[in-house]
């Protein structure tokens, strides 16, 4: 028999490996994530909770320049995204980093990189659990956050158990609903800025000089506000994750990681510039009910908490979903890999589906935990998701700046996204990633967040090296099946 040009290449070397193929060659995850799926989770993805919730306390801590914090930390993840997004469209794969890490580090930093997100997704499910419960028990004031959080998981993991395309509509809607609130905000904000809304006044730069000033704390403060504003865009990467079960994933992660750019600029640091412009940083209202109901307030918008309630429910339970869905994948590959448990890479209907029961059981103890160890265990967990994603973000870094040079040897046609620069944007970023963690040292909380993170990176790579050591363990997804050759 004829072997194929690949089969004569080392399996950590080859470029050419089927995405989201099962253990040994067995059922492989399904293509059914459609293009407009795909478009609406890279549109509606950088909309989450992090930016209606957790951007007050951006602007508490940095007052408008807030608008430079998000502008920086953004710039920062969009060369992050560009380099997943130039190593993803060459080699599409359910791990996504963590096999670009396992190719082009080794298998340990494939493992540490890939149940580190793990991690990082689950105990993410949790707190958006809890805090979509939180909404729904002031309107229902006689139920308890555990029973709401008990429905939604059982929703979204018999979601993500019934096919892929499930998970695909779910996020397709709740991101049109997204884009759709934050872009109403956008027009109304612009509409107030030039006063052309009825009731109100130009504010010109009122609110950005007034007030301590555009710095009213120093750098100290646009330092805190950098620190709040990075963490806000974890989970841009579930799109990698999932291009590899559409039906073209090269397509899918390049016009993702295109259109990243727009995204974060309109998003995010146009809806900064648009709060500190048409009131003022310091309004009591901004820390009472949140930034963006505060403006709907002041322009006299009926019903605007409410209304914003409902936009960051969908927010929350739109990041339950898609974390589910990404730390399922995320087992399944390395499991498929060998780097977990093997039961995990079973594939049924084109579903990890034990990877996704592990998935939303893992994020429903941490919520018990939350209530039985509050200030201990889920605190140690909720450590690790900030820095975590950090860590994160250093593999993809220095995954990119070994992995370029290998592409481009073995097959240059693959680059179909290129990262800007190579390799200066990549130090770039990497100098960057050390910067902020080097910030981080400079704060209490911050370092306790860096303590628990590093020691579980450390233990986590400790095991992945054993396990090289040890012969287990793959770099890649296994290849699924292929037609046996005719004559």
């Amino acid at each position: 028999m004829n072997r194929s040009p690949s089969s004569a290449v080392p399996a950590h070397e080859r470029t050419d490996e089927v995405p989201g193929a099962g253990l040994d060659g067995g059922p492989s995850l399904s293509n059914g994530l459609k293009q407009r799926h795909l478009s609406m989770i890279a549109l509606g993805g950088v909309i989450g909770a992090g930016l209606f919730v957790g951007s007050r306390g951006g602007i508490a801590a940095a007052g408008p320049s807030v608008v430079i914090a998000y502008a920086l930390s953004g710039g920062l993840v969009l060369l992050i995204m560009r380099m997943l997004g130039e190593m993803s469209a060459a080699n599409p794969a359910s791990g996504s980093f963590s096999v670009h890490a396992g190719r082009s580090i080794g298998p340990w930093a494939g493992f540490t990189a890939g149940w580190m997100y793990f991690t990082i997704l689950c105990v993410a499910v949790a707190a958006e659990a809890i805090g979509a419960a939180g909404i729904m028990t002031t309107w229902f004031p006689g139920s308890e956050p555990w029973m709401w959080v008990l429905l939604f998981m059982i929703v979204f993991c018999g979601a993500n158990l019934a096919a892929v395309g499930n998970f695909g509509e779910f996020e397709f809607w709740f991101a049109a609903l997204k884009i759709a609130a934050i872009g109403l905000f956008l027009v109304l904000g612009v509409l107030a800025i030039l006063g052309l809304l009825p009731g109100t006044s130009a504010p010109g730069v009122s609110h950005l000089t007034g007030d301590g000033g555009f710095l009213p704390h120093g750098m100290e403060g646009l330092v805190s506000g950098l620190l709040a504003s990075v963490f806000a865009y974890g989970g841009l990467e579930t799109v990698t994750i999932a291009a590899a079960e559409s039906q073209d994933p090269v397509r899918g992660v390049a016009r993702a990681v295109r259109t990243a750019m727009w995204r974060i600029a309109l998003f995010y640091v146009g809806s900064m510039a648009i709060i500190v412009t048409v009131i003022p940083w310091s309004a009591p209202s901004i820390a009472e009910s949140g930034p963006y109901v505060a403006v709907l307030d002041y322009l006299k918008i009926p019903a605007a908490g409410q209304i914003m309630n409902v936009v960051i429910l969908v927010a929350l339970l739109s990041a339950m979903n898609a974390n589910i869905y990404g730390a399922s994948r995320m087992a399944f590959s390395l499991t498929s890999r060998g780097q977990g448990p093997a039961f995990l890479a079973k594939v049924s209907g084109g579903v990890p589906r034990r990877a996704v029961v592990l998935c939303s059981a893992f994020g429903f103890m941490a919520v018990l935990f939350s209530y039985w160890w509050p200030n201990t265990v889920f605190l140690w967990l909720l450590n690790i998701v900030g820095a975590g994603t950090l860590v994160v973000w250093g593999f993809i870094a220095v995954s990119q700046l070994r992995m370029r040079r290998r592409i481009e040897r073995e097959a240059p046609e693959r680059l179909v996204v290129r990262m800007w620069a190579y390799p200066f944007l990549t130090w770039v970023a990497l100098a960057g990633i050390v910067g902020v963690l080097l910030l981080m040292l400079r704060d209490q909380d911050q370092r306790v967040q860096l303590v628990f993170t590093g020691g579980f990176s450390l233990v986590l790579a400790v095991v992945g090296l054993l396990r090289q050591k040890a012969g287990r363990g793959r770099t890649e997804e296994p290849a699924a099946q292929e037609p046996a050759e005719r004559g």
